[in-house]
């Protein structure tokens, strides 16, 4: 008896599964993050808060974000301010820890990541417009409790895996795996403290670091996240450095 045809048949109803429960655990998470609509009706936002890092270090970080693409951060102590931006088109960065004050140009590593956290409403919303591809990889557990996971494919190649809290469908960890000039860089984001930010639940604690190294992990906690805010273009755009013109 020809087993084969069985197999296909078994192999092409597991994708259609999994297709469906990708699918359902995506609309599943972005209702619970108050809905479609809700979300898109957000178009830009300014946070505020701290980093804590290891040593003690702690430093208070700012981001303005706007809609399709636009990101910059910065973070201050012992008042310098470190700067990193993208608008759209180009990354920069200003960087006086480093003894460099003038405004340059992101390298590839960077730029990739900022790139990444610059797509205002995420990898999931419109994922196949955006051509991102989505997996239900099965059920785990993380620090014990029970979790959904999701794989997805950035149109880059690049790979976030989601971790899904199973009762609220939000996400409580994250890890990326970027493929930089054939080197891979994996990094964990744990995710928690969701508050409503006009209407949209959005997580206001964030632990990110290395997956090799979880002691070398920043903290970063938002007192305060404002939604739709007015904010110019130009503020991404990488300013002329004294003494010459862009």
């Amino acid at each position: 008896m020809n087993t084969f045809p069985k197999l296909l048949f078994a192999a092409a109803f597991a994708a259609i599964l999994s297709a469906q429960t990708a699918e359902e655990l995506v609309n599943r998470n972005l209702q619970a993050k108050g809905g479609l609509d809700k979300i898109k009706a957000i178009h830009s936002l300014r946070a505020t808060g701290k980093v804590q890092q290891g040593g003690g270090f702690t430093l208070q970080v700012g981001s303005l974000s706007m809609a399709p693409n636009l990101l910059r951060q910065s973070f201050t102590i012992q008042g310098m301010t470190q700067i990193a931006a993208y608008d759209g088109t180009s990354g920069w960065k200003i960087s006086p820890f480093e003894g460099r004050r003038d405004p340059e140009l992101l390298g590839d590593d960077e730029l990739r990541t900022l790139v990444e956290e610059a797509n205002f409403f995420g990898p999931l919303v419109d994922y196949q417009a955006q051509g991102n591809r989505v997996e239900y990889i099965g059920k785990d557990t993380l620090d014990g409790d029970d979790v959904y996971r999701l794989k997805v494919t950035l149109k880059n190649g690049d790979i976030y895996y989601y971790y899904l809290d199973p009762e609220t469908f939000l996400e409580v960890r994250m890890e990326k795996v970027q493929f930089i000039h054939g080197a891979v860089r994996e990094t964990v984001v744990e995710c928690g403290s969701y508050k409503l930010v006009g209407g949209v639940y959005m997580p206001f604690t964030y632990e990110v670091g290395s997956r090799q190294n979880p002691e070398s992990r920043s903290k970063i906690t938002y007192d305060r996240i404002e939604p739709n805010v007015t904010l110019d273009p130009a503020e991404f755009r990488m300013p002329a450095a004294p003494g010459r013109e862009l």
